[in-house]
């Protein structure tokens, strides 16, 4: 079945989005239980799930890395990546959405909206992604359809729809009404493989009227031909086919969402694979895909088309112990064969494509081919990372890269033994090369390996992972803040100037800069502005290479300077002399003396942090985030005696966080952060981390 071809518009490449324990992995067990891949659902505390496979993820219960599983339902491939909930693995989300053609946002229903639903939510939407909403767990104690839909309005989109509406309350629970059927469907046990057709509820007929008013009013306001119709004959006069085209069309704009609710364990999960295949996009509905040449940076045009040349983007890269790299990619037009050659272009390389498979989490079967708008992934390629192109060596074009955030936290770390040495390098290497937010660099002054990641668990499982898969033991080091340095002076005008004169051929380069603060974010923008050839042409971009290499290590404390402008607009050169090291050095001392003439600050990243605690500990949390040079941005009563505090606290403030909350309200409280924005040091903090970094 694998190897046989879906038409494109029966594929379906789904995520599976949500907050950490809504259900995301339960319910796409779920999916691959109603689908018939596995014999029996899994469950996460059992360690039994297919798409939790690493160690790790059993033994947390959490996702960790994004996985690959493709399935079929009613004559529909379904590609789905069940993506990580804690915001340390936000990059699988981002590099996941990038490639997805819609998602499923799961809700807990005793929770609704929590924050890391907010920020999945976000990530969508910078995307387009259009999506639908499940609402888990509420047949359990607590669950509450109703109240979710409302957190959903209240904190998402007002344009979140009921496609269905549960049938009981909490454990009562029985069943959905289908507001475009107009049917019922009850089971006897939610893990029953069958729901029953029937009546709706008589007591129901007025919540159904009036949310099927609601659907099937703001769906037509989407669609013309529809919503000419509806204004002629009513929602009465409109057949089912025609209510469902104009829900889909509304989908489809990443604007409208259907909701829905029941266990993701459940045979609800085939509504929702239903909803799946009726509302969610085929990679052909989605618009066609832009890209630029390599060589020309013209900009070209690529349709969903298995004739077009072939296009795809490797959005993610594992090492597999068993077959080695696994580079996992998406294709967006024509299509790709075993045995074949590709082009590389984000590298220039080519590269042979040996073995093609597709996934089951950690399973693989061989294809011989992948056509457009398909997800599978390709064994051994080397040069490949991810956000890299792959395109047929005749028609070469470079897609739109996925762009991930710095790492703010880092630690160092030391191999336990001489012959760990060699095995960390390895190790690490091979980790960087899957996990595009987790970097390594060694300390120039101390000779340290110094790892990078979003997190203090981010890099608690780097170092796990080193250990089982890499067999390397480590001593880490305490977690440090990864600071910048900025400035805050604009218009400062400075000269570089360097001269040797030594036997024979001198050294010879002189610039001018214009120094100048940038947008917050907006990092490091180089002006050329020379006109005359004062400065020749060739001597431009060394002079641009040393402005980037002095800013790497600031000023105050030796830390990246970050939101600079420099712009070139004068200098001289030596015919003789004049190379392109002298100019570069001089580039370098130029920026040097312009940033510490700009005022120049120290930054420190600042989280956003929400807590969620019972009532009776609101003011010991609001206390110890007030004592961490904490702002509290808001409180809002998530449901009875559950509070949500939302601040903004530096990071340096907040290692070692999670576990001191759980001890503090006896572990009854759970917080979640992420990075939000860089902010200048206050001064006496900034003096002890100059004078400690002077040491």
């Amino acid at each position: 079945m694998a190897d046989k071809k879906t038409p494109m518009d029966k594929i379906r490449n789904l995520g599976i989005i949500a907050h950490i324990d809504a259900g995301k992995t339960t319910t796409t067990e779920g999916i691959l239980y109603r689908t018939g891949l596995n014999h029996k659902i899994g469950a996460v505390h059992d360690g039994e799930t297919t798409t939790d496979w690493m160690a790790q993820e059993r033994e947390r219960g959490i996702t960790i890395v994004a996985a690959s599983v493709t399935c079929f339902w009613k004559g529909h491939q379904i590609n789905i990546i069940d993506t990580p909930g804690h915001i340390d693995f936000t990059a699988e989300v981002e590099r996941s959405l990038r490639v997805l053609d819609g998602a499923v946002v799961v809700f807990d229903g005793k929770m609704g909206v929590e924050s890391q639903s907010e920020t999945v939510w976000r990530q969508a939407d910078k995307y387009g992604t259009p999506r639908m909403c499940f609402i888990n767990k509420i047949n359990q104690t607590g669950g509450d359809f109703y109240k979710s839909l409302d957190t959903i309005h209240a904190r998402l989109s007002k344009r979140a729809f009921p496609i269905h509406l549960p049938i009981g309350f909490e454990q009562s629970i029985n069943g959905i009404v289908d507001l475009v059927a107009l049917k019922a469907y009850t089971y006897k046990e939610f893990t029953d493989h069958e729901m029953v057709e029937g009546e709706i509820p008589a007591d129901m007929m007025d919540q159904v009227k009036k949310y099927r008013s609601l659907l099937i009013e703001n769906a037509v306001a989407e669609d013309e031909a529809t919503l000419e119709k509806y204004f002629e004959v009513g929602e009465e006069g409109l057949t089912e086919a025609e209510i469902k085209h104009a829900i889909r069309v509304a989908t489809l704009t990443g604007k409208f969402f259907v909701v829905t609710g029941g266990d993701g364990r459940g045979v609800m999960v085939e509504k929702v694979l239903d909803l799946v295949n009726d509302y969610l996009p085929a990679p052909n509905d989605r618009s066609n895909t832009w890209g630029t040449h390599p060589k020309t940076g013209d900009e070209i045009e690529r349709k969903h088309d298995e004739t077009e040349p072939f296009s795809a983007l490797a959005f993610k890269i594992t090492t597999d112990p068993f077959v080695g790299k696994l580079a996992y990619f998406r294709v967006y037009s024509g299509k790709i064969t075993a045995g074949s050659y590709i082009l590389n272009s984000s590298t220039g390389e080519k590269e042979r494509v040996g073995r093609i498979v597709r996934l089951q989490a950690d399973k693989r079967t061989d294809v011989t081919e992948v056509g457009s708008g398909d997800i599978a992934a390709i064994v051994g390629l080397k040069g490949t990372t991810t956000g890299n192109t792959l395109c047929d060596p005749a028609n070469p074009i470079v897609l739109e890269n996925i762009t991930f955030p710095d790492p703010p936290v880092s630690i160092a770390i030391e191999p336990k033994t001489k012959a760990d040495q060699e095995k960390m390098s390895i190790a690490l290497q091979r980790l960087a090369e899957e996990d595009p937010t987790f970097r390594v660099r060694t300390d120039d002054e101390t000779g340290q390996t110094i790892i990078s990641g979003m997190g203090e668990l981010h890099l608690e499982i780097i170092v796990d992972r080193m250990k089982r898969e890499f067999t390397v033991e480590a001593n880490i080091g305490q977690p440090q803040v990864a600071y910048r340095e900025s400035i805050r002076k604009s218009g400062v005008e400075v000269q570089g100037k360097f001269i040797r004169q030594s036997g024979g051929r001198g050294q010879y380069g002189d610039v001018w800069l214009r120094v100048s603060q940038n947008e917050q974010g907006a990092g490091f923008e180089f002006i050329n502005s020379i006109k005359g050839g004062v400065v020749p042409g060739e001597y431009i971009k060394p002079v641009e290479q040393g402005i980037k290499e002095a800013l790497a290590n600031g000023v105050i404390a030796g830390y990246p300077v970050v939101d600079v402008k420099a712009e070139l607009y004068d200098g001289s050169y030596h015919e003789v002399d004049s190379n392109e090291m002298a100019f570069k050095i001089a580039g370098s001392m130029a920026i040097q003396e312009g940033v510490k003439k700009a005022g120049p600050v120290l930054l420190e990243p600042v989280m956003k942090v929400v807590v969620v605690t019972p009532e009776e500990f609101m003011g010991d949390v609001i206390g110890d985030l007030n004592s961490k040079r904490g702002r509290i941005e808001s409180m809002e009563d998530l449901t009875v005696g559950i509070k949500e505090i939302t601040s903004f606290v530096p990071l340096g403030e907040m290692f070692g966080y999670t576990t001191n909350l759980r001890s503090s309200t006896q572990g009854r409280a759970s917080s979640s952060m992420e990075l939000d924005h860089y902010a200048d040091v206050p001064n006496n903090v900034a003096e002890a981390i100059i004078a400690k970094n002077a040491k």
